[in-house]
């Protein structure tokens, strides 16, 4: 795989948590001053082969954003933008609705705080919109992004449930799309990835789930979306770097290294599971890593510690720890 270390697809990304205070009421808001602290302290890490993380992902499902109200939403994005700025890489979060014109209403509101690209999901209907449908969908947001001068990378989570899925014929024709950055594939079928990728050896995929890294690599994915990359960047890092020289062998004592932690980020409870384990690692379990989330059962949390224990176990063995 031949890889441009300019190019911020070839690189993993984090997709960070957002810091939560009490107010003078009690009430949890976003700490604003922390958040954007803790994005910029990962954006400083290094891997073994020098590179660091390529961009920024704001406001996802790990940064809170089912929880948050359009204004937060926006302010804390805003605020990300400066450190994007800073760090010198994009900005990315994402968007879905109903309609393609209240996503493409969305979209616009997006650039004007700062988003460089906009990971569009399908749209929350009941109904699986047919492919006809669901392209104009995503052509509509790309039509946007580009009067906005930003773009979007159409985001497929077939495992998730509530997410349409969106078939290999469609991806490829999205794309082609000019204002298409990337696809997203979040799924543990990586033969989703590598049936693109024989049709179009040129398309960029950036794989979505931390379990499967190596093997969307070895599938043609130029790159990643992490979450326990937040808790564990160098080890995220390396393990891209390796990846993308094709050292499968160095790539995959990572990712094995990994796995038990790794897992937590394909279940539907990701956003309680991993920033409490972020918690762990820093900490601070019942400071600023509060979450809107729901509450964990004692069996879960028993469960997150030992996952997390033996992963940072393995880790400082591979000398991967920050």
């Amino acid at each position: 795989m031949q890889t441009n270390s300019k190019d911020w697809r070839y690189t993993v990304m984090p997709a960070v948590f957002t810091w939560l205070k009490e107010s003078e009421s009690g009430a949890l808001e976003i700490d604003l001053d922390t958040t954007k602290k803790y994005a910029a302290d990962i954006l400083k890490v290094q891997g073994k082969g020098g590179t660091r993380m390529g961009g920024l992902v704001g406001s996802g499902t790990l940064g809170e954003n089912s929880y948050l109200s359009a204004e937060q939403r926006l302010s804390l994005l805003k605020a990300l933008s400066s450190v994007a700025k800073e760090h010198n890489v994009p900005l990315i979060s994402g968007a879905a609705a109903e309609t393609k014109e209240e996503l493409a209403k969305i979209v616009k509101e997006l650039a004007t705080v700062g988003v460089d690209t906009v990971m569009v999901m399908p749209p929350k209907t009941k109904e699986t919109p047919c492919d006809e449908q669901m392209y104009a969908y995503y052509a509509l947001s790309a039509s946007a992004a580009k009067e906005a001068g930003i773009t979007i990378m159409p985001y497929n989570n077939p495992d998730a449930a509530g997410y349409h899925a969106l078939s290999t014929d469609l991806l490829t024709r999205l794309a082609a799309l000019p204002e298409v950055t990337a696809l997203k594939i979040s799924t543990i079928d990586v033969s989703v990835i590598e049936t693109m990728m024989l049709e179009n050896k040129n398309l960029k995929v950036l794989a979505g789930v931390d379990t499967v890294t190596v093997h969307a690599g070895l599938a043609g994915a130029c790159g990643g979306i992490t979450g326990v990359g937040c808790i564990f960047p160098k080890a995220s890092i390396t393990m891209q770097e390796y990846v993308n020289n094709g050292e499968w062998a160095e790539a995959n004592k990572i990712s094995q290294a990994m796995n038990s932690i790794s897992y937590l980020d394909a279940q539907p409870l990701l956003l309680e599971y991993l920033k409490f384990a972020f918690g762990i690692h820093h900490n601070d379990l019942t400071g600023g890593l509060r979450t809107f989330g729901k509450k964990l059962t004692q069996q879960q949390i028993d469960d997150v510690h030992t996952r997390y224990a033996l992963a940072k176990e393995r880790l400082e063995v591979l000398d991967l720890l920050d």
